[in-house]
């Protein structure tokens, strides 16, 4: 392990998402950074683990084709997304339909109102989708939507409430009255069938929040990136997104292994490898870590989440779907074969399917008996790989909630982080940005080309 520089421009404490991404942009402003990370690799909570040839993600979050930050942030272009069918099939009454197949169309439509820029991403982004393996037919055979999830007029009504989300710009949505996910799902005029068969368990997946509490406008964003787009993972693990950004940085830019403990606007103290002296000093921790290092910083509840990760001789669903459970008729929200989303992520002649739960690890026992249910099939022969527990996966995003939390604390004192924004993906990416563009007006620095790439 290399010692860290004895003097930077910029200080980033923490080597995942949000950090990689705001030094990214300080770097290429010319503003010497260092990046310290106290585990022994970069990714925070975007992690994989490998086992016998499985690529095994411990949080699994969920990405979409649409989300912004995928195209705005650098290095990120060589990013590999794969993607999910159109659609969910949801498990309902006994029986799995397939429901919402209109993503990828009304991503098309509405791709005429992009600038050139995000027109080029959308090329990219389908280049990814097509450059996917074709997936033979589904072995569930899953039925169309029926009334029990809601008839012709409750999908036309769907869809038309899912057309206007997408069309509607970020800003409009951050200005909507303020409910509860829950509150604003009952007033909206949707059918209660269809908003029980279909939005909360989509919801439930997309916000780790399975009582629905969270923010509406935040729902209303993790819809709007649905509709836009198509769900999907990063191309052989999740730690490949981070590992991009952190590959795209100047060598030696990153110090892994080392901890930071102590925080001023000029300086930082570590753990073993003494005192660094610097202009600012950006924490990109995770909110905990981050409120031990600025006592007085809010602390948010979390969302636990438990992934489980197991492998078959035959994939239950031949089919890249996302599998929701509207009856919650055991621990798993959502599940799916992985191998078929993004066949990198195991051997060949083996399947990976994965499954995720809110809350604490359940009995394996409780978890294979629902997915024979939701799978239609036997999973005695299934071999549990891992079990990933994380009680502090996601920063609960309960009403009020501003999605656009101050970065600055004072001249020289930054935070960033998924605490800060939207406890997404896409949020993490954004803090950085915003917290990079607040380290470089205070520093003096011109921010006119990275408002120039943000506003594209």
């Amino acid at each position: 392990m290399q010692e860290p520089a004895e003097q930077a421009d910029v200080v980033i404490v923490g080597a995942g998402v949000a950090g990689l991404s705001a030094a990214l942009r300080l770097t290429e402003a010319g503003v010497s950074t260092v990046v310290l990370e106290a585990a022994p690799a970069v990714g925070g909570r975007m992690s994989t683990e490998r086992i016998d040839g499985f690529r095994l993600d411990r949080i699994g979050r969920l990405l979409s084709t649409a989300d912004p930050e995928l195209r705005r942030t650098p290095a990120l272009d060589a990013l590999a997304l794969r993607a999910f069918a159109p659609g969910v099939l949801v498990h309902s009454g006994g029986r799995v339909h397939r429901t919402w197949e209109a993503g990828s169309a009304l991503s098309t439509a509405l791709s005429g109102r992009r600038s050139a820029r995000g027109a080029r991403g959308a090329l990219s982004a389908a280049r990814a989708l097509a450059a996917a393996p074709r997936a033979p037919r589904p072995a569930l055979r899953p039925q169309r939507a029926r009334p029990a999830l809601g008839g012709p007029l409750d999908h036309a009504r769907l869809g038309a409430a899912l057309t206007r989300l997408a069309a509607t710009p970020v800003d409009r949505l951050l200005t909507r009255p303020e409910l509860s996910t829950a509150q604003a799902l009952s007033s909206r005029g949707l059918p209660a069938r269809t908003v029980d068969g279909f939005l909360r368990p989509l919801l439930a997946a997309l916000l780790c929040d399975p009582d629905l509490d969270t923010s509406s406008r935040c729902a209303d964003l993790a819809l709007r990136g649905f509709a836009r787009g198509r769900l999907c993972v990063p191309g052989g693990g999740a730690d490949t997104l981070p590992a991009l950004l952190a590959a795209a940085l100047p060598p030696g830019t990153v110090q892994t292994g080392v901890k930071a403990v102590e925080v001023a606007t000029t300086s930082l103290r570590t753990a073993d490898h003494g005192e660094l002296r610097c202009r600012s000093v950006l924490l990109a921790t995770g909110a905990r870590q981050a409120a031990e290092l600025l006592p007085g910083l809010r602390m948010p509840a979390f969302h636990a989440v438990t992934v489980l990760h197991h492998s078959a001789p035959e994939p239950p669903l031949a089919e890249p779907a996302l599998l929701l459970d509207a009856d919650r008729s055991g621990p798993v929200a959502h599940t799916a074969v992985m191998s078929e989303v993004d066949p990198a992520r195991a051997p060949a002649g083996r399947a990976l399917i994965t499954s995720v739960v809110h809350g604490p690890p359940p009995a394996e026992r409780d978890v294979r008996a629902q997915l024979a249910r939701l799978y239609g099939t036997s999973t005695s022969g299934w071999d549990l790989l891992a079990v990933h527990h994380d009680p502090e996966a996601v920063p609960a995003m309960p009403v009020p909630h501003d999605p656009r939390r101050q970065v600055r604390i004072l001249a020289g004192l930054y935070v960033c982080g998924d605490h800060r924004d939207t406890s997404t993906v896409q949020g993490a990416l954004h803090s950085g940005r915003r917290a990079a563009r607040a380290v470089l007006r205070d520093l003096g620095v011109s921010v006119r080309a990275e408002a120039v790439r943000a506003a594209a």
